[in-house]
């Protein structure tokens, strides 16, 4: 088997260059089909190399891919998921576990694959035509076996949803269905406020003619939507979750609850989550946090209050 820490230090070099020419890469790595862009007609943003199974495509499918942003010095090694179109299934909750998303691991938006999930992510450097990738949390230099074990890891994850069927269906296979992603919901809800129960009793905020409710910053993550009552001025965090929730929703939530207390001066602020399942042990939790209720969706948008 190829070294791919190797693959990786030059698809890192020519990501910093204009030359978007792939066929030097490899075609198969580990028994899954590579693909590699580096943009089409001009650089890309973010590059990225893919790793597919058979019957997925990067239009259309979930994956082990390297994303590269650049302007962050970052490349992370994801649970990718496709922006382009819904698959019939996706990376099942046993795998992703508490990954967070790239959108929460910036801590704010990205150009592209925000709702991607993080396995690993590196800093990059390029110090004399050399390249070394550093891990985010300790700053320690990754050697070429620790990047080749890291990108193993994922890759079998990957190889066993498919050979044991743990893949999750979505909205095409469910019936009723469920969003694919939670930034789908998110975009559905706020480009639909007025003509949901929360458009009745909330408003979005509104600063300088633009919406800035939907993935609002904050210096401990970006809140999903961050709205205010139109009563008493009051806001409300919301929280959006596409499968089944549990009792560390709470945490999360209450979380950015504390930063607008402190940050904004809430003393009353709400929180909200909306999910597309519900169990008993977020039941309980949601109890005994004041000021927090949990509604469930369904594909056609009907919120229903859980507590």
């Amino acid at each position: 088997m190829i070294d791919f820490s190797k693959t990786l230090q030059s698809f890192l070099k020519q990501a910093n260059t204009s030359d978007l020419k792939t066929s030097l890469y490899p075609k198969v790595y580990n028994d899954l089909t590579v693909k590699v862009s580096f943009g089409q007609g001009s650089s890309a943003r973010i590059p990225w190399i893919a790793f597919l199974t058979d019957g997925i495509q990067v239009s259309n499918g979930f994956y082990p891919v390297y994303l590269y942003y650049k302007e962050y010095n970052t490349l992370i090694l994801s649970y990718g998921i496709s922006e382009t179109n819904e698959f019939s299934s996706t990376w099942p909750p046993e795998v992703i576990g508490l990954a967070p998303t790239i959108f929460d691991f910036f801590s704010h938006k990205v150009a592209r694959y925000g709702s991607s999930y993080v396995y690993k992510a590196y800093n990059v450097e390029i110090t004399n035509n050399e390249v070394f990738l550093l891990d985010t949390h300790d700053g320690k230099k990754k050697n070429s076996d620790e990047i080749n074990n890291d990108l193993l890891t994922i890759l079998n994850k990957y190889k066993k949803v498919f050979d044991e069927g743990e893949h999750t269906e979505t909205v095409e296979n469910i019936g009723i269905g469920l969003f694919y992603m939670e930034k789908q919901l998110e975009d559905f809800l706020i480009q639909n406020w007025d003509n949901t129960e929360f458009g009745e009793k909330y408003e979005l905020i509104i600063e300088e003619g633009e919406i800035v409710s939907q993935q609002y910053r904050t210096d401990v993550g970006p809140i999903d939507i961050l709205a205010k009552d139109k009563v008493n001025g009051n806001y409300v965090v919301i929280e959006l979750k596409k499968d089944q929730t549990n009792d560390n929703t709470i945490g999360q939530l209450t979380r950015y609850m504390g930063w607008v207390k402190e940050k904004l001066g809430d003393n009353n602020v709400k929180g909200i989550i909306i999910s597309g399942g519900y169990n008993k042990q977020l039941d309980y939790s949601a109890k005994m946090v004041p000021n927090v209720e949990v509604y469930s969706y369904k594909i056609d948008f009907r919120v229903k209050k859980e507590n």
